[in-house]
């Protein structure tokens, strides 16, 4: 009763907040709240929050205030270090790197506003900077890797939503500041202003972690299912700190009959037809010994393909014309000198794309040849950018 009386009078403080209004007031009257939250209180508030649909925009600047307000509580929570060598630990000591990094910029930055026409200053800043949009690796980690887990284990598992919102806005901001640092004459007006939202932004998202989120997760998630997830993290790559291991690709799920292992998910032999058949291209797959063993089925084949055609050797697929050609391809396939080999044709008034990709094992043996084709007419007319949903483009 006691967490969900705090919960709501934490609520009362994030509105006030959120609206601008009687804010400090809130505060004060809310005070022995505030003095005893939990990082699983924030956790729980955020998820709140989020299924209320506020706007992620408001809801970011209004939760950075609130774990404002409440920072020195938090701060002063004990919590046990992760094991050594952990999933947490490696994430720990990759953003102590990135805490030197930071550290390492303040004085250049600092040098470059002094002496604003010393290029090599701006160049190093640069190279610092571009080191820095390395560390999206490790957001891309627990986005890909850790959040997956954390949705099927916690029921307030919303606040990852805010918190993947504000990877996005570091990587952008990485990416425009590296854009102003390459061009010509970058004004330092503007890159002192991306520069100090980057460097509150990275620490505010170290802190979450270390003081919000690492401690529920310790908590709540047994310290060997986190490690299991240590061998698809180094898949990625931690962007300072590697974990020394074999990367080895598997599936984390347990197979059981009438499913098959694609080592990156297990799924039925029916949602591997419907996977391939709703490709918006057309597959065919030849193997080692040149004799076509399958092809897709989409609604609009673009070249007609039958049955009649399994078990049949590649070369008699093609008109005489075309032998030489295809001969060419799986000998340089075979031999390992080539890996594709890219046409495009004019085809019933469209553009067609078509392309041939070598397959080969782990061991780097040749398996066959895969023909993916494509109809881009549509695609080479695509300029500028859409990242909004709309039926009509």
């Amino acid at each position: 009763m006691e967490d969900k009386l705090r919960l709501q009078k934490l609520a009362e403080v994030f509105y006030a907040l959120y609206h601008g209004k009687y804010g400090l007031q809130l505060i004060r009257q809310n005070d022995a709240w505030l003095r005893s939250v939990t990082p699983a209180d924030i956790i729980r508030l955020t998820d709140m929050l989020v299924k209320n649909n506020l706007p992620m925009a408001g809801l970011k600047k209004a939760i950075s205030k609130f774990l404002n307000v409440v920072h020195k509580t938090l701060l002063e929570q004990d919590h046990p270090e992760p094991l050594p060598d952990s999933l947490l630990d490696f994430c720990n000591r990759n953003n102590k790197e990135l805490d030197l990094r930071l550290k390492a910029l303040r004085p250049l930055i600092r040098k470059w506003n002094d002496q604003p026409s010393d290029v090599s200053v701006c160049k190093e800043i640069a190279e610092r900077f571009g080191e820095l949009e390395g560390y999206g690796r490790y957001y891309q980690i627990k986005e890909n890797v850790l959040f997956p887990l954390l949705e099927k284990k916690w029921k307030d598992y919303r606040c990852l939503k805010v918190m993947w919102s504000l990877h996005d806005d570091i990587r952008k901001n990485l990416r425009q500041i590296l854009e102003l640092l390459n061009g010509e004459a970058p004004e330092i007006s503007v890159f002192n202003s991306l520069a100090g939202d980057i460097f509150f932004q990275m620490y505010a998202i170290r802190f979450r972690e270390e003081k919000v989120l690492f401690p529920v997760i310790m908590e709540t998630i047994p310290e060997e299912t986190l490690n299991a997830l240590i061998r698809e993290s180094c898949a990625i790559g931690f962007p300072f700190v590697q974990p020394e291991i074999n990367v080895e690709e598997g599936s984390q799920e347990t197979p059981f009959p009438g499913m098959v292992d694609l080592k990156s998910g297990l799924v039925t032999p029916e949602q591997i037809m419907l996977i391939f058949n709703h490709l918006p291209v057309d597959i065919t797959y030849v193997d080692e010994n040149d004799q076509v063993k399958y092809y897709s089925t989409p609604p609009d084949r673009i070249f007609i393909r039958t049955n009649a055609v399994l078990g049949r050797d590649v070369r008699n697929c093609h008109p005489p014309e075309s032998i030489r050609v295809v001969e060419e391809i799986l000998d340089a396939f075979r031999k390992g000198e080539r890996d594709s080999a890219t046409f495009w044709i004019d085809f019933q008034e469209e553009k067609v794309l078509i392309q041939y990709f070598a397959c080969r094992d782990e061991q780097g043996s040749y398996r066959g040849v895969v023909e993916v084709t494509q109809v881009i007419s549509a695609i080479q007319t695509l300029t500028g950018e859409k990242k909004l949903l709309d039926w009509n483009r």
